[in-house]
């Protein structure tokens, strides 16, 4: 996927990519010109990248671990408990981390809105799948009983509710976690505005040793949720890097319904970065807005869509695909409360959402006319 930077399409609204500062001494007038580079390359005088998102990409390796670990049964809670609370006892050298994924889940609730708490029904997922789900493995399920579901084409192994655990956990930590650091977090007002950038982009380095500010490396961490786990973050492919986060589901919006929103966020990041450098902090909120609002619509797009591929599977006697679909859906609505609208809210709230989950609450007992509306109600506000 070749990335160039649209001007036109994307920067329509800010037509003149710079402004005119005034120094306080004088009436010299200094022109912040912003020249972007093809892609996410921005390097010191020496040459030296200046782009660090290292903790990122150790929390994207956690939540490829996790995700697999909430549908093994050879695994344990105290051992699932460890890595999503401690984040030790991981495989591959993700384990040991100085870096915790519970603790970045929803984390952001000063800003948004939602619960401090929230990150608790997390801890909930993993005592009930493992307490209820994991000891009935080869029960048949049904209301009020976990166990095990089939049809022709997958089984899913669901608590007594019908939900299957591991999607809930998963999508709800694309919101949580992913779009929840990035844009409600990192590239948040508090971090990135009026009252804060100049002291963030000074001239001192973020920590001793490092060739980059404060403002340069929040940047680079909120890239870092959505292509920290890229081989070559100057040319993301958006498929078989392993992430089950954004970044996957980016892909699939992109080729689908939402053609062209890969391109949108990623020259806005890269726009984004080059205002930092130009210190045109103007430049650099109005890609900050965009990031957010497209950001969103990804997480919008997939609640939407698997609620109407729950019908569609349910239409067509499939009960697995259905319970799988709803699963999907039930966590990317979840995730609708970490959303932003640009100027730091969300498209829905914190009370809204937990009461289109109340309505999925038993998926035993879900109709079609209940996702229907859900659809509906997530379009509607969308415009999708």
């Amino acid at each position: 996927m070749k990335h160039k930077f649209l001007p036109l399409i994307i920067f329509v609204a800010f037509s003149i990519l710079f402004i005119t500062s005034c120094s306080d001494d004088d009436d010299t007038a200094v022109s912040n010109v912003v020249t972007p580079p093809d892609n996410y390359n921005f390097v010191d005088d020496s040459g030296n990248s200046t782009v660090s998102f290292v903790g990122q990409t150790a929390r994207l390796n956690m939540a490829i671990q996790l995700s697999s670990g909430m549908k093994d049964n050879s695994k344990t809670k105290a051992q699932l408990t460890e890595m999503f609370k401690d984040g030790t006892g991981f495989a591959d050298g993700v384990s040991n981390s100085t870096k915790q994924v519970r603790a970045k889940t929803f984390s952001t609730s000063s800003i948004l809105g939602h619960s401090a708490t929230v990150v608790t029904t997390f801890d909930g997922w993993i005592d009930d799948f493992f307490t209820n789900v994991k000891p009935n493995w080869s029960t048949t399920a049904a209301n009020g009983t976990a166990g095990k579901l089939s049809d022709a084409s997958r089984t899913v192994y669901i608590n007594a509710k019908g939900q299957e655990l591991n999607q809930l956990f998963t999508k709800g930590l694309i919101g949580g976690l992913a779009a929840d650091q990035m844009i409600n977090g990192y590239l948040a007002s508090s971090k990135i505005t009026a009252s804060v950038k100049a002291a963030n982009d000074a001239g001192t380095p973020y920590k001793d040793g490092k060739n980059y500010t404060a403002l340069a490396h929040y940047w680079d961490e909120g890239f870092g949720y959505l292509y920290g786990l890229e081989a070559d973050p100057k040319n993301p492919t958006l498929s078989g890097n392993g992430d089950v986060l954004l970044n996957k589901y980016l892909g699939k919006v992109d080729g689908s319904s939402q053609a062209g929103i890969a391109k949108i966020i990623y020259d806005a990041f890269v726009m984004g970065r080059a205002a930092i450098v130009a210190k045109n902090y103007t430049v650099m909120e109005a890609q900050a807005k965009i990031i957010k609002i497209h950001v969103s619509k990804i997480i919008a797009q997939k609640a939407y869509d698997y609620l109407n591929d729950y019908k569609k599977m349910t239409d067509a006697g499939k009960p697995a695909e259905a319970i799988h679909d709803l699963s999907e859906g039930y966590g990317f609505i979840m995730s609708l409360q970490a959303t932003n609208d640009g100027s730091d809210k969300p498209y829905f709230t914190a009370s809204e959402v937990n009461a289109m989950l109340a309505k999925l609450d038993n998926f035993w007992t879900v109709t079609t006319a209940d996702t229907d509306a859900l659809a509906a109600q997530i379009k509607a506000k969308f415009g999708l």
